[in-house]
């Protein structure tokens, strides 16, 4: 059985017991959370389509912990015009642990 969620402008395809990295979420470490944007649920050949979202379904996960990736370093440069700029960023992400999918 699997699920396709939308949080934080992305779409992820998770199942039961896996861990991922989502868009920084305001929770503290531990808490359940219900992630009710369901847009597919899956269950072998029985498949539920939303349209935006699935009625009644939900995604449960519990917060493992908050971070940051690794960074990702820009660089503009214009060849010949004395002109180089860098610049750095690292995005903040919080890491789930899907406990349960419910359609």
């Amino acid at each position: 059985m699997y699920a396709v969620i939308k949080t934080g402008g992305k779409q992820y395809r998770v199942t039961e017991g896996q861990t991922l990295r989502v868009e920084k979420l305001e929770n503290e470490v531990g808490t359940d959370i219900d992630l009710s944007e369901v847009l597919m649920v899956a269950d072998g050949e029985n498949i539920k389509v939303g349209a935006p979202t699935v009625d009644g379904s939900k995604v449960t996960a519990t917060i493992l912990g908050h971070g940051r990736e690794k960074k990702v370093h820009i660089i503009k440069f214009r060849r010949r015009k004395h002109h180089m700029k860098r610049q750095g960023h690292r995005q903040y992400y919080t890491e789930l642990e899907i406990k349960g999918i419910s359609a």
